[in-house]
């Protein structure tokens, strides 16, 4: 799973695609348990949307302009704006229907 700057996301943000991007940190432990779980629907539909981890610790300039103020935060990106998020540790089915309902 790529582990992306805020530059890198904003350059991210200009595609046509939805940008999903998980906002974590190592000491989050419902982080952890989201990794597996992000990345198996990124696997998924990698085809349909780009899918990047940003931790908040190295990256705490992007997480403060996205609105990040509790992690993990998965956040869908259409246009260059924040469409919707995902706050919390959630379990496959739903992070995969929030996807869905994004892409």
């Amino acid at each position: 799973m790529k582990q992306v700057t805020g530059k890198e996301l904003e350059e991210l943000l200009k595609g046509d695609k939805t940008v999903f991007a998980d906002f974590w940190a190592t000491w989050c432990a419902p982080c952890r348990m989201l990794a597996p779980i992000f990345e198996s629907v990124a696997e998924k539909y990698a085809d349909q949307a780009v899918f990047v981890k940003v931790n908040v610790d190295e990256e705490t300039e992007a997480a403060i302009r996205y609105g990040v103020s509790s992690i993990p935060n998965v956040i869908a990106f259409r246009g260059g704006s924040v469409a919707n998020n995902s706050l919390g540790y959630v379990p496959e089915e739903e992070l995969e229907t929030f996807v869905q309902e994004n892409i």
